[in-house]
């Protein structure tokens, strides 16, 4: 009989987390396969006390909230053999969307953790920092920096403020690149380097991305006049962004990037640039649906 332990995010969701995670923690007790619950007040904590039942021996943990909270389990159970169940109760849930996991039935998800075992997925390294879905610099995360440092609003309505915020004052920035060995400096609005397709709850950036093809996919934004990225950006969420002349996809193993900008990986602050980001492949054991995909 598996022994699960439950990691909840009980804030994430504006306070999902904490009902998900009671009704997930319900569903292993009725099962006989309940071990630890950990409801940490910072991810500080809750990366120890995830390391710590690793290291104590378990078969599996299920991350009940958003994707910083996963960001911060995989730190823990990257090339283990502890196996992640992913339980969306965040606001973005991309790195669910990445596994082809139901985002709106917790239920489905742990029978199929009950029922079958973890699959091997790819990571990116980003500096020695493991992320499953995105890193990205430019517009994108000078908008966090600014929604992060806004008290009011809560909730997505905050983000969509800080885009209209920055967009009239932001800059391209001019980066530097080292993509399998090829060098090479241009301008951009944006970077991505993608394991996963999306980021932000749904904006499929790099739609592409594979969790299991061992290669990671770079999207690289040429400057564009604020109009046009006002028309061009609304397309994202559908993936029809990638058919713009200024937008560069390419795929890779390694990618270095040094700009004056800030980077963010799975929406958690990474920090200034320069990084260094490889593909870990099979780096994380995860119940995923990416054969016989369940409906989200």
């Amino acid at each position: 009989m598996k022994k699960l332990s439950v990691v909840i995010n009980p804030i994430s969701g504006g306070g999902r987390g904490a009902q998900v995670g009671a009704r997930v923690a319900e569903l292993l007790r009725e099962a006989g396969s309940l071990g630890s619950i950990i409801s940490a007040k910072s991810a500080e904590e809750t990366l120890v006390q995830t390391r710590k039942i690793v290291s104590d021996g378990s078969d599996g943990i299920l991350a009940v909230g958003g994707d910083g909270l996963v960001h911060t389990v995989i730190q823990a159970l990257a090339q283990t053999g502890v196996g992640l169940g992913v339980i969306p109760a965040g606001t973005g849930n991309d790195f669910a969307r990445a596994l082809g996991l139901p985002l709106s039935s917790p239920a489905e998800i742990v029978r199929r953790v009950l029922s079958s075992e973890p699959k091997p997925v790819d990571l990116g390294l980003a500096n020695q920092v493991f992320f499953g879905a995105i890193l990205s610099t430019g517009f994108d995360s000078e908008v966090n920096e600014r929604a992060n440092s806004m008290r009011w609003p809560r909730g997505p309505m905050r983000y969509n403020i800080a885009i209209a915020r920055e967009l009239p004052v932001f800059k391209p920035r001019a980066y530097h690149f080292v993509i399998d060995g090829e060098t090479f400096n241009t301008d951009a609005m944006l970077v991505a380097v993608a394991n996963g397709a999306s980021y932000g709850g749904g904006m499929k950036i790099c739609p592409q991305a594979d969790l299991t093809d061992g290669w990671l996919d770079v999207l690289i934004l040429k400057p564009l006049s604020k109009i046009e990225f006002l028309r061009v950006f609304p397309r994202v969420y559908a993936g029809t962004h990638v058919n713009h002349p200024a937008v560069v996809i390419r795929r890779a193993r390694s990618v270095e990037i040094e700009a004056n900008a800030i980077a963010y990986a799975d929406g958690e602050r990474e920090g200034p640039l320069p990084t260094r980001v490889t593909i870990a492949e099979d780096a994380l054991l995860a119940w995923n649906a990416l054969s016989d995909p369940l409906s989200a």
